[in-house]
C-alpha cells in the first residue's frame, strides 16, 4: 500500500510543477517570481501530503486533499477569493440571474474571521425575520461558522425550498447569540421599484445590479418622465452590488456622454479597464439625492461615486460599506473554479473605496434604535407605509429636491424679468 501511496505523490508533485512551469512561463515569470523558491516550497507541500496520506488516523483520497489545499491557499489571499468545486461552480452561475433558493442574505468576511450580512434582501426570508446589516453568522446549523469561506457558509445555508435552516445571529449590543430558523424558499428579486414620493418626484429603488436592472430602470425613468419628473431619488440603501457592467449602464443614464464611470487596475493587462458612460439619451435636466447607508457595496458605490465624483447629484445617508475589489471567475479543467480578486476600481477621480466607502455630501444618520430586548425571536420589520413615516433620510432628500425646484423657478423667473427689461 505505502509504495502505491508514494507514487500518487509523487504524480501528483509532477502535475503541480507542470502547472507551475506553465504559470511562470506566461507574464509573472517577469515580474519577478522566484521560480527556485516556489519549487522549494512545493516540495514542502509534498512531504506533509506525503506525511498525511501514510500517517493520517483515516486514508484520504489526493483530490480531497489536494482540494483543500487549494482552498486554504486561496482564502488566505482575501474574503472574496474562493475556490468553487464542481458543485459550487454551477450554483454560483444562478447568482447573478434574479432567482435562485435560499434565505436572500448578502455576505462577507469581516475582520478576516466573522461571517457578516452586507444587507438582507427586501421580501426574503432574512429580510422578513429581522435580520440585519452588520448581524454576525456565527452558526449555521449549529456549526461555527468562524474558518468558513463565503462560498461555503452560501453552500450550507442554501436548500430545497421548503425545507428548514437555523442560523445563529450576533448583533452588536447583545450579550449572546439568537437562533433564527429561517425556511428556504426561491428567491426571486425584483431588482427595481419605483413610486412618487411627491407630486414631480420620483423614488428609484435598486435592490440589486442585475442583468436586466438598467433596462427596468429606463422603464420607470419614461414612466415618471410622462407624470412631469422635476427631482429623482435614487435610493441605493441596502443594496449589496451585483454585476460591474449593470452599475455602469445605470450610471450612464444620468452622465454627460463620455464621462468616466469607473477604472480599474490589476496586475494584469487585461484587468486594467476604463469604462464611460455613452447612454443614448442621459437625463441631466433635473437634481439628483443618492440614498446610501453602510448595507449599499460594490456595484451601488460605483454608481455614487461616479455621480459623486462629477457633482450630477447629492449623495445623502451614511459610509456605504467600502468593497472596492472585482472578482473574475476562472473555470478550472475539471469543471471547478477559482473566484479570484484580480483588480481594484477607483471613482472617476481616482478615489479607492476599498476598506473606506463613500462620504455622503450629506451625512444623516438614521434615528437611533432602543436596546432590543433579549427574547427569543429577531424583532420583524415594519411595514413600508410605517418605514415611509420614520425614513429621516428620504425625507431630507424630498426637502432638498424641492429647494431646488424652488431655486430653479426663481431663477427662470430673474431671467424672465431681465429680459423684459
Amino acid at each position: 500500500m505505502l509504495p502505491f501511496l508514494k507514487t500518487k505523490t509523487a504524480l501528483i508533485f509532477a502535475s503541480l510543477l507542470v502547472l507551475l512551469a506553465l504559470s511562470l512561463g506566461g507574464g509573472l515569470a517577469s515580474k519577478g517570481v522566484d521560480t527556485a523558491s516556489t519549487y522549494e516550497n512545493l516540495k514542502l507541500f509534498t512531504e506533509v501530503l506525503s506525511i498525511v496520506q501514510n500517517q493520517y488516523v483515516e486514508e484520504m483520497e489526493p483530490p480531497k486533499l489536494l482540494q483543500g489545499a487549494v482552498r486554504g491557499m486561496v482564502n488566505s489571499l482575501d474574503p472574496h477569493s474562493s475556490f468553487l468545486d464542481k458543485e459550487s461552480y454551477r450554483e454560483f452561475q444562478v447568482d447573478t440571474s434574479g432567482s435562485f433558493g435560499g434565505l436572500g442574505i448578502e455576505i462577507t468576511i469581516a475582520d478576516k474571521k466573522f461571517l457578516t450580512v452586507i444587507a438582507p434582501i427586501e421580501g426574503t426570508p432574512a429580510h422578513r425575520a429581522g435580520i440585519v446589516t452588520g448581524d454576525r453568522i456565527v452558526k449555521i446549523e449549529g456549526i461555527a461558522t468562524e474558518g468558513l469561506d463565503i462560498l461555503q457558509a452560501v453552500k450550507m445555508m442554501r436548500g430545497k425550498p421548503g425545507t428548514k435552516v437555523t442560523i445563529s445571529i450576533w448583533r452588536e449590543g447583545w450579550t449572546e447569540a439568537k437562533d433564527v430558523t429561517l425556511v428556504r424558499e426561491v428567491v426571486r428579486v425584483q431588482s427595481v421599484r419605483s413610486r412618487e414620493a411627491e407630486k414631480g418626484i420620483g423614488v428609484i429603488r435598486i435592490r440589486q445590479f442585475q442583468e436586466r436592472t438598467a433596462e427596468d430602470v429606463e422603464s420607470v425613468l419614461e414612466k415618471l418622465e410622462k407624470n412631469g419628473l422635476q427631482g429623482l431619488i435614487l435610493d441605493l440603501r441596502g443594496n449589496p452590488g451585483g454585476l460591474l457592467t449593470s452599475a455602469v449602464e445605470v450610471a450612464e443614464k444620468f452622465l454627460e456622454d463620455g464621462k468616466l464611470v469607473v477604472y480599474t487596475e490589476g496586475r494584469v493587462k487585461q484587468q486594467n479597464m476604463r469604462l464611460a458612460a455613452h447612454a443614448r439619451r442621459p437625463r441631466l435636466g433635473f437634481p439628483m439625492v443618492v440614498l446610501v447607508d453602510k448595507g449599499s457595496a460594490s456595484a451601488s458605490e460605483i454608481v455614487a461615486g461616479a455621480i459623486q465624483d462629477w457633482g450630477r447629484g447629492v449623495v445623502l445617508g451614511t459610509t456605504t460599506h467600502g468593497k472596492g475589489s472585482v472578482q473574475t471567475i476562472i473555470p478550472l479543467s475539471d469543471g471547478s473554479g477559482l473566484r479570484l480578486t484580480t483588480a481594484m476600481y477607483f471613482t472617476p477621480k481616482g478615489r479607492t473605496i476599498h476598506n473606506k466607502g463613500i462620504t455622503p455630501d450629506i451625512v444623516v444618520e438614521p434615528p437611533a434604535k432602543a436596546p432590543e430586548p433579549q427574547s427569543a425571536e429577531l424583532p420583524k420589520p415594519q411595514s413600508e407605509a410605517e418605514e415611509l413615516k420614520k425614513d429621516i433620510q428620504l425625507q431630507r432628500a424630498i426637502e432638498i429636491l424641492k429647494a431646488s425646484q424652488i431655486l430653479g423657478k426663481n431663477r427662470e423667473k430673474s431671467r424672465t424679468e431681465a429680459q423684459a427689461r
